[in-house]
């Protein structure tokens, strides 16, 4: 039985030692992503916060029935929930923890939920809990591009467009650091009336041809600018996310190899001290 257990516990600590190494290599893949998604997702900021002010200063020119147009808000039957999660798991509790947070929206929210997922986990969720969606967009990859965030905005003003949904929110997680990712959530449509640019020495905007046809087409590129900041947030979070756990599992790893080589050299030692009592113990019969 000691012969047994002692090879088991070899084999167990073979597969230990595997993972160990493929975890410790997911981490090492997963921080090298995350690299690059922080500073796309960083540069991304910026872009949104000026064309934000543009089209804060295009709204203030514009005249009142343009801006009732455009930022008019109806009774709410149904509102539309795009929901951004991960392709690939393995990555803690990211995918979990947005879409817990999703259910808290629809939950406050007012008319039926429609769903927009965004992410193969969350189209799966939703699927397996036998929740209708809307539309759904997966495949993205690593490298998220501004066509595919147009793709998904022109889907959502589409559906929006013609009634099926009153007002969309767009659930996502933000990137703070490679430890910390927060849920958040944005009101897509009906588009938020921009608060007016505070007064100071700027200079004024010079609008060709006029306020109202520049903000007509600013509105547009603003929610694609919102779901391709959302995209690149959701995935530097993914990816620091996938780091932590990785490098969670490689620590658990350690623990584990540790136990079990002790186990291991108390039951090599046991079966050491038997074979000696034994031989003693024949040796002793044979006197």
């Amino acid at each position: 039985m000691a012969g047994g257990g002692l090879q088991d516990l070899k084999r167990r600590i073979k597969s230990v030692e595997n993972t160990r190494q493929i975890t410790r290599a997911m981490k090492l893949v997963a921080g090298a992503k995350l690299r690059r998604a922080q500073e796309r997702a960083e540069r991304s900021r910026s872009y949104f916060d000026t064309i934000r002010e543009v089209m804060q200063r295009a709204a203030a020119s514009a005249g009142t029935a343009a801006k009732e147009r455009l930022f008019a808000e109806r009774p709410v039957k149904a509102t539309g929930y795009v929901v951004v999660t991960s392709d690939r798991g393995l990555a803690g509790p990211f995918n979990a923890n947005v879409l817990r947070y999703a259910a808290s929206r629809m939950r406050a929210g007012e008319g039926q939920p429609a769903v927009f997922a965004v992410g193969r986990k969350g189209r799966d969720s939703y699927r397996r809990r036998g929740v209708a969606i809307q539309d759904e967009f997966a495949g993205l990859g690593d490298e998220v591009h501004y066509s595919q965030a147009k793709a998904i905005a022109d889907a959502i003003m589409g559906r929006y467009q013609v009634g099926d949904v009153d007002r969309v929110e767009l659930v996502y997680t933000h990137f703070i650091n490679a430890m910390t990712q927060r849920p958040a959530h944005v009101q897509l449509l009906p588009v938020k009336p921009p608060e007016s640019p505070e007064a100071g020495g700027e200079a004024a905007y010079v609008f060709e041809p006029d306020a109202e046809s520049v903000l007509a087409d600013l509105v547009p590129r603003y929610i694609e600018v919102q779901v391709y900041g959302a995209l690149l947030e959701s995935k530097a979070s993914e990816h620091g996310a996938r780091m932590t756990a990785m490098d969670a599992a490689s620590k658990n790893s350690d623990e584990l190899l540790r136990q079990m080589t002790l186990s291991r050299n108390r039951l090599r030692q046991a079966a050491i001290t038997r074979e000696i009592a034994e031989l003693v113990g024949g040796a002793a019969a044979l006197q």
